[in-house]
């Protein structure tokens, strides 16, 4: 039987050593062998394991990691303290480079200088400049190759430690024992083998900066918190550190600051910029009573308001850990990848004996076998492989975050881009979710305004939805009222300023509502707006056209989705009169109309059985089974608990154009991982070839391998890196 994630526990652990896909492949391997586990996915990324299981603990996991050649500790989740130790490794990986690249160059140079030295302690003082390059800058190879051969496994540590090793000795034999390979005048390769650590390790700090602003997403809505809060005790300003704030605490925010955590407007008014959160670059009023979120950036007035979110529970936490896991998530193409990988240092090293023999044995003397067989190993690392996608997938992700769309993971963004059907629901979605006054038909002499008023004076009070419209929209003193008397199911009959007033439907005004009057009213009703008939002492004063409008965005957001090439469909619970309407006007291509809240699942069940790929655009509450069901469930909130939670897409704003961000970052996602994928392949694929048949050496052999090994990791971060530039004036389809 399938266990459910509320079943399980899940803890994400930081793995260290970790050099290629063919760990990430390993690590899996290791936990998903471990009893009670369910799923472990290996980020190479990240260097984090996420791991779902069932009665085990973290110590058999760590353990069991451990056992497979790596190190592991339960991740801290301080992205600030992640931060500041990928700083350190990027400035040991630089040291370290710095070391071995001013050494190959002493190393070459002393090379040059054969005319002056003679040749034994000329090789003599190579040795002693290449001791400490393969020693200690390339420690970290050694040191990951040995540990994961004694147990029984290779990796990219071990193609380059083998490679180095092996033009490293041959040339120590060749400079302390040279009788053993046949004479004095035989060729030493120190400048390979150090070469070879230095471009790799440039490729790697270089791979390790660019992973870094990787999370620069994640960075940003981190530094949005304030690290203290100025909470009113006992009636005075006291300022805490945000982690002392509880619920209920009052705090006081003023002109310029971050609000500190999530909470409810008790005094005061301001505007509010909620741009990093929402992606909305128009600030937002806050007057009492409404709710304001932690990080986001008070602009103009002082306020207090009551904490109801802290710490973990805020909106901006929830977030960041949002984005993290989807960071960490691994994508249904990254799986094939990784498989490919964990069968490709055994195969390197199989092509990498087969090059060796075969060289040899055609007579071409054990030097020239040796340098080929080295290129080969330094060339086939696999790094390209294990940083295409999740590189891409990060940047993905957290690029969504700063737009105000929030991804759940790897698995939904890969979805997003094959969807070719969106379901759009009406009431709150395509529509601003509550009746306004669109029309108001008077008779003749009848003054529009006063109709209104009227209209509005008779259903002052009125908890009715189109009586609240009415009052909304005759936004003026009222007239008196007397003798209100309500008619159930027809509307209300009332004296206003003197006058006696009929305000409803049809039934209410009876005979008064000749063929003229019922034309204007169904030509109303054909657009889909409801109509409140008026008459003024016993005659007809004209009618009230209330419909729940569209939003502004809404047009734009249809015919988007047309230009993608993606086919519209409306599901409403209305009547399906209102909801043709709505269709005609938007462009719509299919209508489904009458719909119960527990059925709109059905229908994309439908849709999904006509080989559609369903995205369903919903509020993320009433429509959570729609939402559950679709290939893509798209929840429009504005950062409620329920929004974040009901969809693998959650648009932040609200702002119906955020469908188009979701669908065009996906699709460049996976436009970025297809191209990344395409060149790490066709990298081995073409240049393992090459190096095996010896072309690379009149072009510097073994050291071109590294350089091209190098380029081609710190290509593929680069590429996912473009990603940044989402939505900044390129195209999101």
């Amino acid at each position: 039987m399938a266990v459910t994630e509320q079943e399980t526990e899940q803890a994400t652990l930081a793995v260290k050593g970790m050099s290629c896909a063919a760990c990430v492949a390993r690590v899996e391997n290791a936990l998903t062998a471990v009893p009670g586990v369910v799923e472990a996915n290996v980020n190479f990324a990240t260097h984090e394991a996420s791991v779902r299981f069932l009665d085990v603990g973290v110590d058999v996991l760590t353990k069991a990691i451990g056992d497979a050649g790596y190190e592991a500790t339960l991740a801290s989740g301080d992205v600030r303290a992640d931060q500041a130790e990928r700083e350190i490794e990027v400035l040991a990986l630089r040291k370290r480079f710095v070391v071995g690249a001013v050494l190959s160059v002493l190393i070459m140079a002393v090379g040059m200088t054969h005319t002056v030295w003679d040749a034994q302690t000329l090789h003599i003082l190579m040795f002693a400049l290449a001791m400490p390059v393969q020693f200690w800058c390339g420690w970290q190879f050694l040191k990951g190759a040995w540990t994961v051969t004694r147990h029984g496994a290779a990796d990219m540590n071990s193609l380059i430690a083998v490679g180095t090793l092996a033009a490293f000795g041959y040339s120590s034999v060749a400079t302390f024992a040279p009788q053993v390979l046949g004479g004095q005048n035989v060729q030493i390769y120190f400048d390979t083998s150090v070469m070879i650590i230095a471009l790799v390790l440039l490729g790697r700090w270089l791979e390790a900066r660019a992973k870094g602003r990787t999370s620069d997403a994640i960075r940003k809505l981190m530094n949005l918190r304030p690290d203290t809060a100025r909470v009113v005790r006992d009636g005075v300003d006291v300022d805490v550190s945000v982690d002392q704030v509880v619920m209920g605490d009052i705090v006081r925010v003023r002109p310029g600051e971050n609000i500190p955590v999530d909470g409810t407007v008790q005094d005061g008014h301001s505007t509010v910029d909620e741009a990093m959160l929402t992606g909305e670059p128009m600030p937002v009023d806050k007057a009492v009573g409404d709710r304001v979120i932690g990080g986001t950036l008070n602009r103009t007035g002082s306020f207090t308001f009551e904490a109801t979110q802290v710490g973990s529970e805020t909106v901006l936490a929830r977030i960041v850990d949002m984005v993290q896991k989807a960071q960490g998530s691994k994508a249904p193409i990254q799986r094939q990848a990784d498989r490919v990988a964990s069968i490709f240092v055994p195969i390197i090293f199989g092509v990498a004996t087969l090059t060796f023999l075969v060289w040899w044995f055609v007579g071409a003397g054990f030097e020239v076998a040796l340098i080929n067989t080295v290129a080969v190993l330094i060339i086939a690392c696999p790094c390209a492989m294990g940083l295409a996608t999740p590189t891409a997938i990060m940047v993905g992700t957290g690029r969504g975050a700063e737009l105000g769309v929030l991804i759940k993971g790897g698995d939904v963004l890969e979805q997003a881009h094959k969807v070719d059907a969106v379901i759009l629901d009406k009431t709150g979605t395509l529509t601003v979710g509550e009746p306004r006054v669109t029309d108001v038909v008077t008779a003749e002499g009848v003054d529009r305004d006063d109709l209104l008023k009227v209209a509005a004076s008779a259903e002052q009070g009125s908890e009715h939805p189109l009586g609240e419209a009415i009052v909304r929209a005759a936004d003026v003193a009222r007239y008196a009222v007397a003798d209100f008397e309500a008619v159930p199911g027809q509307g209300v009959v009332v004296t206003v300023d003197g006058r006696r007033v009929q305000l409803g439907n049809r039934r209410l005004l009876g005979a008064l509502v000749d063929g003229e009057w019922t034309a204007k009213a169904e030509a109303l009703e054909a657009d889909g707006k409801t109509v409140m008939f008026v008459g003024v002492d016993n005659q007809m004063a004209g009618l009230i056209g209330v419909a729940d409008v569209l939003k502004d965005e809404a047009q734009a957001v249809v015919n988007d989705l047309h230009a993608m090439g993606i086919e519209v469909a409306l599901v409403t619970g209305d009547n399906r009169r209102t909801a043709q309407a709505v269709a005609k006007t938007l462009g719509i291509d299919r209508v489904l109309a009458e719909v119960l809240p527990e059925d709109k699942a059905e229908q994309v069940v439908q849709l999904q059985a006509d080989g559609k790929c369903v995205g369903m655009v919903g509020d993320g509450i009433n429509d959570a089974p729609a939402l559950a069901q679709a290939n893509v469930g798209i929840a429009l909130g504005t950062g409620t608990d329920v929004a974040i939670e009901s969809a693998g897409i959650t648009l932040m704003s609200g702002h119906l154009s955020g469908v188009i961000t979701a669908i065009g970052l996906s699709r460049q996602t996976m436009r970025i991982i297809r191209q990344n994928l395409f060149w790490a392949f066709a990298y081995n694929t073409l240049l393992v070839p090459v190096a095996a048949f010896g072309l690379l050496n009149p072009l510097g052999g073994p050291m071109l391998a590294a350089g091209a090994m190098a380029l081609s990791s710190v290509s593929v971060v680069s590429n996912a890196l473009r990603l940044r530039r989402f939505g900044r004036g390129t195209s999101k389809k």
